[in-house]
């Protein structure tokens, strides 16, 4: 999966179409992310141990990761991989660094 936690996206499909936040976790093994502020469902929760509070609350969902598109300067870009070769202690290595397609910048 290219997108990963800390990433400002934005949502190009479903009910929240159009709005913004920030990946919260990404789960590689089903393909799906958790967006800030973004599929907010109600929960109805009980008071236990871990967690005093009870009632109905809101918090987000998981969503397809396809549903989301990485956010490069403001504007929605796909994500792509350049490998390059660098040499670290006379061995050559392949590092592997994320692009913004758009642009072709390296994004981290």
């Amino acid at each position: 999966m290219k997108i990963k936690k800390g990433d400002k996206v934005v949502v190009i499909a479903g009910k929240d179409k159009g709005k913004e936040g920030k990946v919260l976790l990404v789960d590689h093994k089903n393909n799906k992310v958790i967006v800030e502020g973004i599929n907010m469902v109600k929960k109805h929760q009980k008071p236990g141990n871990m967690n005093q509070q009870s009632g109905i609350i809101t918090k987000e969902a998981l969503i397809s990761a396809s549903n989301v598109m990485y956010l490069y300067k403001g504007k929605p870009t796909r994500i792509g991989y350049k490998v390059e070769k660098v040499e670290k202690d006379g061995k050559l290595k392949n590092v592997k660094t994320r692009i913004a397609k758009s642009t072709g910048e390296a994004i981290d």
